[in-house]
């Protein structure tokens, strides 16, 4: 049987969202559409990305479409790649953007179960660990560190599953530590200790894992014009 990943990548075009299943097999990848799908078979989430603007630019326009795509192929949770407070991260735990552009913009049903973030290099203008210390707080944000890592059952099935390991590529970049806004907060990471865990991470052999997928603020490589890392 060939293992299927639907992907939920919500664009601002035309107030419209894209959908692509990837299969185990590139060869029988299907074109992004915007026809949605839903696969038995397949784990369902929605990723996104720099989106915490207190609702402008766009956000409530797409996090009400995400709310109407994640209850039609009831996604099983939501994955954040970082950038998640514009424009310079948050403060603290208790700082008001995670109410006014979180909590106060995904409120559909469909977008209350967990989120995954990562964090993004405007996330680092600030207090990167508040967000990790938001999780302690609310009952969707699962973030227990700057980077972790998670198995997730692919229809409640423990025998098939898709393992993500949640990085922070930020301390990984070599220019943010002359960065008078990201050099502060990169300089005490232990990049060492988080390339040893990822390779460790990645390493696991457990056979119920079908799936490896690595989520981070920024691509090894791009395909894209945009190729500067703030």
């Amino acid at each position: 049987m060939i293992k299927k990943l639907l992907l939920i990548f919500p664009l601002v075009i035309s107030g419209s969202l894209y959908a692509q299943t990837i299969t185990k097999r590139p060869s029988q990848n299907i074109t992004a559409t915007k026809v949605l799908t839903r696969d038995p078979t397949a784990l369902n989430f929605i990723a996104m990305g720099d989106w915490g603007r207190n609702g402008a630019d766009h956000q409530k326009q797409v996090a009400k479409q995400m709310g109407i795509t994640a209850s039609e192929v009831k996604a099983n949770f939501i994955i954040s790649t970082g950038d998640n407070f514009y424009p310079s991260g948050v403060i603290s735990a208790q700082d008001p953007s995670f109410k006014y552009s979180f909590e106060d913009i995904y409120t559909d049903f469909s977008l209350q179960w967990d989120w995954y973030p990562v964090l993004g290099n405007h996330d680092y203008k600030s207090n990167p660990d508040a967000q990790v210390d938001y999780s302690k707080i609310s009952r969707r944000w699962k973030m227990p560190a700057r980077y972790y890592a998670k198995k997730f059952p692919i229809n409640g099935d423990l025998d098939n599953q898709v393992l993500i390991a949640f990085i922070d590529t930020n301390p990984l970049i070599p220019e943010f530590y002359s960065n008078a806004e990201y050099g502060p907060n990169v300089k005490g990471q232990d990049t060492t200790a988080q390339k040893r865990w990822i390779a460790k991470t990645l390493a696991d052999t457990d056979p119920a894992i079908k799936w490896k997928i690595v989520v981070g603020h920024h691509p090894i490589y791009t395909g894209g014009s945009r190729t500067e890392c703030i």
